[in-house]
């Protein structure tokens, strides 16, 4: 005849050890722990390197290198194209997304009325989003041709318009101040739909006694719009600038296909110098250095329109 209490001690054991399975944390923490090793291992990994790569004079074909401290970052604090790019940077991502906070709130607001070929409407303006970046920016480079003025399609629909001369056709990806605009307009068109999403979800969320009560109290139209629409949808576009911010600081598609950092280095970004820098020049150190710069920045923003978006939160 068995032990009864060697018995009674193997269920409790077994017992306590179940309990702990059934544990929401240990569940939760157990369930989790494959995405959190590979997001480690995908990008804690290649961080850490680039750390590594900034504070050596690693060149091209070598991930190893002598280490120079942080010369390479104070070498790229005084060079001035290093500067010219942290501007461009910034100008580029805050024009670009002013324009796309502005049109997906207009688009937004007007997608959730009724009307014939809605459907189709929110087809063309997800499209941009839905197709590849490398192909749509090619797209535009043919739009924006420089070499042949005149077989580029804006200037071929300004001519016929009268809106361009025939004897001065600009030069759109040429000339600085139309490459850089080329290079927002772009930029704002690939981040619009995203956007316009992120906005239609925000005007489904609110509810419709908010609709009622702003129509019995006589807000209509743009005051509507200002007093009750726009506080409710403030935290929401937050979120969708922050993603823009993100996404557009840190794209180097479309500069680099566009213009590829010119003319005379007048667009580039901290993207396309870091990949001028570490890979057409060889200099690896140097242009991880240049990336990482984008690090800081980048959270600050982050932490910053997080705190506002939660400052501004209507409850």
């Amino acid at each position: 005849m068995p032990d009864v209490a060697a018995v009674a001690a193997a269920e409790a054991k077994g017992g306590r050890f179940q309990h702990v399975t059934e544990r929401r944390r240990f569940l939760a923490t157990f369930l989790i722990s494959p995405a959190v090793v590979f997001i480690a291992a995908t990008l804690g990994i290649p961080f850490g390197w680039a750390i590594y790569l900034s504070l050596t004079d690693a060149t091209g074909g070598s991930l190893f290198g002598k280490s120079v401290g942080f010369r390479n970052f104070s070498r790229e604090i005084h060079d001035p194209i290093f500067r010219g790019a942290v501007w461009h940077t910034i100008e580029f991502t805050l024009i670009s997304q002013a324009i796309v906070v502005i049109g997906a709130g207009l688009l937004a607001h007007a997608l959730v009325r009724n009307f014939r070929g809605k459907w189709f409407l929110r087809f063309l303006i997800l499209l941009p989003w839905a197709a590849p970046l490398a192909l749509s920016t090619i797209g535009f480079v043919w739009v924006f041709d420089s070499d042949f003025p005149f077989a580029s399609v804006i200037n071929w629909f300004g001519l016929h318009l009268h809106l361009i001369s025939k004897t001065n056709p600009p030069v759109w990806l040429g000339t600085p101040h139309l490459a850089a605009t080329s290079i927002i307009v772009v930029q704002a068109w690939r981040i619009l739909p995203f956007a316009t999403v992120i906005f239609l979800a925000g005007i489904a969320s609110i509810p419709k006694e908010v609709d009622d009560a702003s129509a019995i109290d006589g807000a209509t139209g743009l005051k509507k719009f200002w007093y009750v629409s726009l506080p409710l949808q403030l935290p929401i576009a937050l979120v969708a600038m922050l993603f823009g911010i993100v996404f557009t600081a840190t794209d180097m598609t479309v500069p680099r296909l566009l213009t590829n950092g010119g003319p005379t280095n007048s667009t580039q970004t901290l993207t396309t110098w870091a990949f001028t820098t570490g890979i057409d020049s060889g200099a690896v150190g140097e242009g991880a250095a240049i990336a990482l710069f984008l690090l800081p920045v980048l959270v600050i923003v982050t932490v910053l329109m997080l705190y506002f978006a939660r400052r501004v939160e209507v409850t």
